[in-house]
């Protein structure tokens, strides 16, 4: 399935437009669409939350890692401050997705 970009205007993409891109291309209605994206962004919010990797493959792996606290500075004042244990989700792409990455750079700059 070849899915065609064009009619995204800004550099981001967003929920909106996977929506509309669904509804355009393989022909979901409007609701459809828009409940699949929904559903498919909570299934990964709630693994996350659960502290379960998420792998898709062919894309790439999103992690949950837990930091450490650590002594921060306040850029103005300088003053030290503490910085709290927190979890952070990181995105590591595949290497599928790192070679589509690097193709698309080489041929754009040929």
């Amino acid at each position: 399935m070849n899915l065609s970009f064009e009619t995204i205007e800004t550099p981001a993409l967003t929920k909106a437009q996977l929506a509309e891109l669904l509804f355009q291309q393989i022909g979901l209605n409007k609701r459809e669409s828009k409940d699949m994206i929904d559903a498919f962004f909570d299934l990964i919010a709630k693994q996350l939350v659960e502290g379960e990797d998420v792998k898709i493959s062919g894309f790439g792996n999103f992690q949950i890692r837990t930091k450490a606290p650590r002594p921060g500075r306040n850029p103005r004042t300088g003053e030290t401050i503490p910085i709290k244990a927190r979890r952070v989700v990181t995105f590591h792409a595949s290497q599928k997705l790192k070679e589509q990455i690097q193709g698309v750079s080489t041929e754009s700059s040929q």
